[in-house]
């Protein structure tokens, strides 16, 4: 099975970068490099709820949580995935 990063690099660089690979590292900042957008966010928001089947509440999409691949795979395992 793929690593939670692989899968959310794959996700980001299909659905947000409109690119074959992604092209930074798991500790890029998202939204100090722009890699993604509020918009952006809430569609992470929305496949991870999906793909990983958890509930994320308004209070945890803060930059702690989604302002990185690194950062949120630390989430997801955080909340049991």
């Amino acid at each position: 099975m793929e690593s939670i990063e692989a899968q959310l690099k794959q996700y980001i660089s299909e659905n947000i970068l409109f690119s074959d690979a992604y092209p930074f590292s798991d500790e890029t900042s998202f939204l100090e490099n722009g890699v993604v957008d509020s918009m952006n966010v809430m569609e992470l928001v929305a496949y991870v709820e999906e793909t990983y089947g958890v509930d994320v509440a308004d209070s945890e999409i803060v930059p702690a949580n989604f302002d990185s691949v690194r950062s949120l795979a630390g989430f997801l395992r955080n909340k049991g995935v």
